[in-house]
């Protein structure tokens, strides 16, 4: 039978150890602080549940969080353009997605942030398109900020900024990332009043 107590428990004790971070979070906000009052963007990309975690990211950042008066943030989550998304993938293959989407918006101290559980495997493929992105991202002098799970992979090796969560399970990963996440808004909203 599987063991709820356990599953909540085991959870909330990897949330409980992203204090460890605080460093990187602070940066991170501070870096979004930066780009925000120099007019540039953030462009927030990930694959599967990370990719929803990018488009819910972006959102906040976009929109508001808890503070209604808190200036807009230019953020774009590049996985959700779905006819850009099937065009490329269709024509070219999704591996180069990501990379394309660098290509036509960001620019030089732009931020791109990647958000995967496993952070990128030339082994076995896995999420190399951010890796791709990333690389683009590196070669047009944007900062790259990265959320990863697991070994880190390679996203963690190039970031500018890292935070690993170092558990292989995907969903305990995820967790934490949206709970890091949600840190930088409150922080951003306190800041950006």
């Amino acid at each position: 039978m599987f063991d709820i107590n356990n599953y909540f428990n085991t959870s909330s004790n990897l949330i409980k150890s992203l204090t460890k971070h605080e460093n990187e979070i602070n940066i991170i906000v501070s870096k979004i602080l930066e780009n925000h009052k120099n007019g540039n963007k953030i462009l927030v990309a990930g694959n599967g549940g990370s990719c929803a975690d990018a488009e819910h990211f972006a959102g906040e950042l976009q929109c508001t969080y808890k503070n209604s008066h808190r200036e807009a943030i230019s953020a774009i989550s590049i996985g959700s353009m779905t006819a850009s998304l099937t065009a490329w993938s269709n024509d070219f293959g999704f591996d180069t997605y990501f990379e394309r989407q660098v290509k036509a918006h960001g620019k030089k101290n732009d931020i791109l942030f990647c958000i995967s559980t496993g952070g990128g495997n030339p082994e076995n493929g896995a999420s190399m398109s951010l890796v791709k992105a990333a690389m683009e991202a590196k070669n047009k002098n944007m900062f790259l900020i990265s959320l990863v799970g697991k070994s880190g992979g390679e996203l963690k090796k190039i970031s500018d900024v890292c935070i690993h969560i170092d558990n292989k399970i995907t969903a305990f990963i995820q967790e934490s990332h949206m709970s890091i996440l949600h840190c930088i808004c409150e922080i951003l909203d306190e800041k950006l009043v």
